[in-house]
């Protein structure tokens, strides 16, 4: 069976009223959403940093940094709204037997935007991104145990976001004095990182998805990474040998084809054909992946209205189940 879903982030910040459209819209799969708009503590970072076990970090005027084992206020913070928000998940889907998407913000994404306690970016220290990556695999063992116990009855996925993997591997994210850039992470760092978070998902009973919405995702890096399936902007998306050879070897593809901002003229047949184009392309027909497709927007949908959002989650639903 093919599906629809988001990515994670929604538009607002009524968490109830974001987390009933999700439901309403694909409630096959079911992601629990985001609202970044509630401030830094629910954004992309904020929330990794929320996640993070026997790590502490606080917010500076230049962004999150870590402070080693004491938590800082706005790190609490991150932590009761994560909280409040998988207490509305369990009042909302009791009784609920489907697939439940849980996003975190990968290993690289978060070594790249959050600084060390002596300043700097996390990605300069190999010391600190070794301990940010265990911190995290350990984070998420504990944040999937959390979801199981609040919905019994789920069969779980664990999407790591990684916008930034690429920029950390071509040496494109700046340092702190903006002159110079970082130096590119090797294959085999990458990799250790990546494959203890997908442990750590697999280790909870969770199907692992890589997300990037980014150009030239590392496809082999996460296929070798052991993730389950990649999710990626298929208009970034050129199909080739290593699109192929994944999915050969077991790895689902999830094409982002629905525009993350509101536009016009959208069809969820033209979306359609798009998709069986990249599958054809790669030689493979609807057979072959019609029971391992998912379908979602290009990417999260926070910066679109609400009503934009809704449709969005809608076409990928109906973009999912073409047959």
């Amino acid at each position: 069976m093919s599906f629809g879903a988001g990515v994670g982030s929604m538009p607002g910040d009524d968490y109830a009223e974001a987390l009933r459209v999700v439901i309403d819209t694909t409630p096959d799969l079911v992601s629990i959403p985001e609202l970044p708009a509630r401030g830094v503590q629910a954004a992309m970072t904020g929330r990794g940093m929320g996640i993070l076990a026997e790590l502490g970090a606080d917010l500076q005027p230049a962004g999150w940094r870590l402070t080693g084992a004491g938590s800082g206020t706005d790190q609490r913070r991150a932590r009761s709204m994560l909280s409040q928000d998988l207490d509305a998940v369990e009042e909302k889907l009791q009784g609920f037997d489907g697939i439940l998407k849980v996003q975190v913000t990968g290993p690289w994404t978060l070594s790249a935007t959050v600084e060390c306690p002596r300043g700097d970016r996390v990605l300069a220290d190999h010391g600190a991104r070794r301990d940010l990556a265990q911190s995290l695999a350990e984070g998420i063992r504990q944040h999937l145990a959390s979801v199981s116990a609040r919905v019994p009855g789920a069969s779980l996925i664990l999407q790591v976001d990684e916008p930034a993997l690429t920029a950390v591997l071509n040496a494109q994210i700046p340092t702190a004095s903006g002159w110079g850039r970082h130096r590119s992470i090797d294959k085999p760092e990458a990799d250790a990182a990546l494959r203890s978070v997908a442990e750590a998902g697999r280790d909870s009973g969770a199907r692992t998805v890589l997300h990037s919405c980014g150009p030239d995702v590392p496809v082999d890096l996460a296929a070798g990474a052991g993730f389950d399936a990649l999710n990626f902007d298929l208009s970034l998306a050129e199909p080739g040998d290593a699109w192929a050879s994944a999915f050969d070897r077991g790895i689902d593809l999830w094409p982002g084809v629905v525009p993350s901002m509101d536009a016009d003229g959208v069809s969820d047949r033209v979306l359609g054909k798009r998709v069986r184009d990249f599958f054809n392309a790669l030689g493979f027909g609807v057979d072959a992946y019609a029971e391992r497709l998912v379908v979602t927007p290009t990417c999260g949908l926070a910066g679109a209205s609400p009503a934009w959002a809704k449709r969005a989650l809608r076409i990928a639903q109906a973009v999912g189940t073409q047959r």
